[in-house]
């Protein structure tokens, strides 16, 4: 089965929400998803790719300086801390807010990330970015250690579960969401100026967010892995809370926009819960090597869609592509009872099927069966905030890359290739090629990580980098005044947004830098968080590059914990 669906997000001068749109394929599953707030409808045709070679587009033969985009990279989550900002804090445009968060409900919301660029703190995808900066360390740790960024990842990982511990306040109740989107987006303001509300939204047994809850339970398990070694105290607690949150999202199943209505028109779970739980059990058995939780990933396999969603993006809502990936990786390594094979083998077509829709290889199921291109080279899934789907699908091909070459595959199989099977090291060539379209080799020679390179997107959406910096002018800034003086602007932000990946160009590599144009020049955590772990790695073969010539991909299982 096949789905795409839309979801959009809702911002000042944005037109009325529109309506999710899943195209549903034969068989039983959940419908898919995308970036957020108000939902697009209509499936998109994703069509057969063109060659790989057409990534290099106008800037053909350009060497990057992955170093420097891991550096700035790690700089954006610093940007985007909500909270008692610490004396370390190197964004220094940046001050203290949110500092009431949870006071009218009794509990201290203190902390944690703004997802974009305004001041709702949305559970869903704070959590799959801490899941996706864990991943990061765990498959690329060594090589963030090596480039002397490792602190600087681990206290981005560590800034967002401290707020989850905050957030999860009892076993079965977990704070969801603090900020109301709608006071929000009707103001232009920075954050230490906010008028707006701060009300906050839980789960709890009566009101379930299966998916919130899921989320956050495999973001803690992740995180678990990535402190083992360095702070085993602190990783104990997030497993205990992991542990604790899978459970309560298990047993009190249930989609967290039905419990919290205020999240539907931002970040709507369309594909459903099941796939965090999935999710969930999947970094827990990662985190804790028990057999039951993989029991239970093989036991719910094909009620949960696990085996039968064949999807062709992975994104904050959306985690098939992630879960069936992550399964295969089990297979490949042999981590399971011999009893599980024959259902992780139905994992690994489905992880094949994304993997191949990526390369544009899959023969089989029509024309949504591959994703589109654009004529530079780049991934194209939808409109709005498409970067968030490249960054994604280039840390799971060259993720799948590294099982593949670890377990001594050379191949892939795609469904109905006539040229037989693609070779692995074209899985990671694809994932190099998208890193580098984001850093620059794309036909208009922009980079879309902001602050690198001689061009970037000058006028990002964004409160805080939009205005006069809070310590250079403490005057208050009212709720309408910053549209007034500061939104309107035709000229470049005051602050540049160091290592945030805006929402990108379209199908037809086309960008516009407005800060009007939020599709395209919206940044986003999760859009930054699987990049970490890619520069690391690119900037660790490039270096062997230079001193040894070429070589191939090496798969690179030192952990953060590990170093």
């Amino acid at each position: 089965m096949r789905a795409v669906a839309a979801a959009r997000r809702q911002q000042p001068h944005a037109k009325a929400p529109g309506r999710g749109s899943p195209l549903a394929m034969s068989g039983a599953g959940a419908a898919s998803s995308c970036r957020r707030r108000r939902q697009l409808g209509g499936a998109l045709l994703l069509l057969v790719a063109v060659a790989l070679a057409g990534v290099l587009g106008g800037a053909e033969g350009k060497a990057h300086n992955y170093e420097d985009a891991l550096q700035k990279s790690l700089l954006y989550f610093e940007a985007q801390r909500s909270g008692r900002l610490p004396h370390s804090q190197r964004v220094t445009w940046r001050h203290h807010s949110g500092l009431t968060d949870g006071l009218e409900q009794g509990v201290d919301l203190v902390g944690g990330y703004y997802d974009a660029g305004d001041h709702v703190k949305f559970g869903l995808p704070m959590a799959f970015t801490v899941t996706m900066l864990s991943w990061s360390l765990i498959e690329y740790g060594g090589d963030v250690a090596a480039a002397g960024e490792l602190g600087h990842a681990l206290e981005a990982v560590k800034w967002g579960t401290d707020y989850f511990i905050k957030a999860h306040t009892q076993p079965d109740e977990l704070w969801a969401e603090v900020g109301d989107g709608d006071t929000d987006h009707y103001c232009w303001q920075r954050p230490e100026d906010m008028t707006t509300s701060r009300q906050a939204y839980k789960v709890d047994r009566d009101h379930p967010g299966s998916d919130v809850a899921g989320e956050t339970a495999a973001a803690m398990a992740a995180a678990s892995i990535v402190f083992r070694d360095a702070n085993p105290h602190y990783a104990h607690l997030l497993l205990h809370h992991a542990q604790q949150l899978f459970e309560f999202a298990d047993k009190y199943r249930g989609k967290y926009d039905s419990s919290i209505a205020e999240v539907k028109s931002y970040y709507a779970s369309v594909s459903g819960y099941k796939d965090e739980l999935l999710w969930a059990a999947l970094w827990l058995h990662r985190a804790t090597g028990r057999a039951d939780y993989l029991d239970y990933v093989v036991d719910n396999a094909d009620s949960f869609g696990g085996t039968g969603w064949a999807i062709n993006e992975f994104s904050w809502d959306v985690k098939y592509a992630g879960v069936q990936i992550l399964a295969t990786r089990l297979l490949l390594r042999g981590e399971h009872a011999a009893g599980h094979r024959s259902t992780l083998e139905r994992y690994r077509e489905k992880a094949e099927h994304y993997v191949c829709a990526c390369l544009g290889r899959n023969a089989e199921g029509g024309a949504d069966a591959n994703v589109e291109r654009s004529p530079g080279g780049m991934l194209y899934i939808r409109q709005w905030n498409n970067m968030q789907y490249v960054t994604s699908a280039a840390f799971l091909l060259s993720a799948y890359s590294d099982y593949l070459a670890e377990a001594g595959v050379g191949a892939v199989s795609c469904a109905g290739a006539g040229e037989g099977d693609v070779a692995a090291a074209e899985v990671f060539a694809l994932a190099r090629a998208q890193v580098d379209y984001v850093l620059g080799t794309n036909p208009r020679g922009v980079s879309y990580l902001v602050g690198y390179g001689p061009k970037y997107p000058n006028r990002v959406h964004h409160r805080a980098a939009s205005i006069v910096p809070y310590k250079h002018s403490k005057e208050f800034i009212g709720c309408t005044q910053g549209f007034d003086h500061w939104f309107g602007r035709r000229s470049s932000n005051p602050n540049v947004l160091v290592g945030a990946i805006v929402g990108g160009p379209d199908r037809r590599d086309r960008f516009r830098d407005n800060r009007e144009n939020y599709m395209q020049t919206e940044a986003c955590t999760y859009n930054t968080a699987p990049m970490v772990g890619m520069f690391a790695k690119l900037h660790r073969m490039a270096r062997q590059e230079r001193e040894q010539g070429p070589t191939p991909a090496a798969p690179v299982t030192s952990t953060a914990a590990e170093v």
